[in-house]
């Protein structure tokens, strides 16, 4: 009786993992085209062609494009948070100079290898001002990482931690969406972040 409920518990906890790594797939794969394509090719049978799954999977676990942009929104704010804990555990700047530099390898992962997450973030901001009550969870990872970056700046001598990394994060969403709208080549906003810094803790 014990061995065969431990296998039926197996079973089930097996397709629930199997279940929620499907699900996954679809939301990053949502990601992609939505970074990549923009909003108007965000559609079902879009998705399940990225995803590679078969046609009508996306539509088994969102039930119309407002839960899909939904799970998108919450799958996209998970992966930036991991992303950014990953930067502040391996970050640890000593001074604004080692900060400028981190900020900067950042920039570059978010227009380079993330460059389609990067975008669909950008077209989430588009589409709260039609669905505003996609804005607290679209903040709710900003606040967290200006959190830390304003601990780091009242470390370097800011007298206002909190709004001088607002602006820092402002600028850097600025320079991701030019780099993203006029990609150059030579790519390099570490001199402008260092004038920014160097501006905001004088």
């Amino acid at each position: 009786m014990d061995r065969h409920y431990k296998h039926s518990k197996n079973r089930i906890d097996t397709k629930g993992a199997q279940v929620t790594r499907r699900r996954e797939q679809v939301l990053d794969a949502g990601i992609q085209v939505l970074g990549s394509e923009g909003a108007r090719r965000l559609t079902y049978q879009a998705v399940d062609t990225a995803a590679g799954v078969p046609p009508g999977t996306t539509s088994n676990y969102f039930r119309n494009r407002t839960a899909l942009i939904d799970g998108i929104v919450d799958h996209l704010q998970a992966l930036e948070r991991r992303d950014w804990e990953t930067f502040a555990a391996a970050a640890a700047p000593a001074d604004a100079g080692e900060l400028a530099d981190a900020v900067t390898r950042f920039l570059r992962y978010a227009t380079g290898p993330e460059r389609a997450r990067t975008a669909a973030r950008f077209a989430l901001y588009l589409e709260s001002t039609a669905r505003p009550e996609l804005r607290p969870a679209l903040t709710r990872g900003r606040e967290t990482v200006i959190g830390w970056g304003a601990e780091w700046l009242k470390r370097f001598g800011s007298p206002a931690p909190r709004r001088h990394c607002e602006i820092l994060f402002d600028y850097m969403d600025g320079v991701a969406f030019h780099q993203l709208a006029f990609p150059a080549e030579d790519f390099d906003p570490g001199p402008g972040i260092r004038e920014l810094l160097s501006g905001l803790l004088d």
